[in-house]
């Protein structure tokens, strides 16, 4: 809980600077609705998102199309199908909460609603942030009681293999198609990112004895589905290694797994791995000066994100 030092600092700091934040990240994979300040706003960003009456459904995927072929004049032919199969899309339950004695709040110069919504403005962002890093590495790699991630879903035929070897240090890219046969975020119980309402509730404090606190919560039900096979694909093993790191030959072969039509929407990595797209670029051009940040690769945007590491396993 936040105790009186906290509000100290708080109190303590200049009004027209307020909050210097250096810990809140944009996360440009996700999209939705978020509840801010009373009012429920749009996030604004490449993904796509729906929401679901209950928690979970089953999606039908053709996986193979029909055998067809010629005959002879007075000779039949086998009947042919495509096959199919279900695959399911679960959320799951995310429900960070805060507390805050009311003594301690209520000591806050700027009232107690300016705190409540500082810190309601906390939990939103470190939830996005959360999500941005589940929506790649999973129950794995991620928050295990989470939903699983893009690399969970990634088919083997998908990846590309930039051969990096240091241990560790490694990152990826992922290529994505958006959509409602893609890749999408899903919202259970028809949900967003909304925080309840404040309240006041008995609480035990440090010393196990009851006090008097606000609380505030937020409770979702996020999962990611991701479709089909071609819905997604990844450049893995990226070093700071000489010649391990992004370049235009490892970009043509991870958009060559995208069949004719299907192409990606956006290509998600680190500013380390564009940094280093860029610098392959300079050491290749005619005249030697420094290229340009690329901003897409054939068409296709080229997305900075935090949510994924530079401090990868190799595999």
């Amino acid at each position: 809980m936040l105790t009186l030092l906290d509000i100290a600092k708080i109190n303590g700091s200049d009004e027209h600077v307020g909050l210097i934040d250096e810990a809140m990240r944009n996360v440009p994979e996700i999209s939705g609705k978020v509840k801010y300040r009373g009012q429920m706003v749009s996030v604004p960003n490449v993904g796509a998102s729906r929401t679901l009456k209950g928690r979970m459904y089953k999606t039908r995927v053709r996986i193979t199309l029909p055998v067809v072929g010629f005959r002879d004049a007075n000779d039949g032919s086998d009947a042919v199908n495509s096959i199919f199969e279900n695959r399911l899309v679960e959320t799951f339950i995310m429900n960070p909460r805060w507390e805050c004695d009311v003594a301690v709040a209520d000591s806050n110069e700027d009232g107690p609603e300016a705190l409540i919504a500082e810190e309601a403005d906390a939990i939103l962002n470190a939830a996005l942030m959360a999500l941005g890093k589940q929506f790649y590495y999973g129950r794995n790699g991620a928050d295990g009681k989470g939903h699983p991630g893009l690399i969970d879903a990634v088919d083997s035929s998908m990846i590309v293999d930039a051969t990096g070897s240091t241990a560790d240090t490694a990152s990826s890219v992922w290529a994505v198609k958006f959509g409602p046969q893609a890749v999408q975020w899903v919202f259970g119980d028809k949900g967003s990112l909304e925080m309840s309402e404040v309240r006041k509730e008995s609480i035990l404090g440090q010393n196990n004895k009851r006090l008097t606190a606000y609380v505030q919560e937020l409770l979702c039900y996020p999962g990611v589905q991701v479709a089909g096979k071609y819905s997604v694909a990844k450049i893995k093993n990226l070093t700071a290694q000489a010649g391990k790191g992004l370049t235009d030959s490892l970009l043509d072969d991870l958009l060559s797994a995208f069949p004719v039509g299907q192409e990606p929407d956006a290509i998600f990595g680190t500013k380390r791995s564009l940094s280093q797209l860029r610098k392959s670029r300079t050491a290749t051009n005619a005249t030697g000066a420094e290229a340009p940040t690329p901003q897409d690769y054939e068409g296709v945007p080229l997305i900075a994100t935090e949510s994924i590491l530079n401090t990868e396993a190799i595999v």
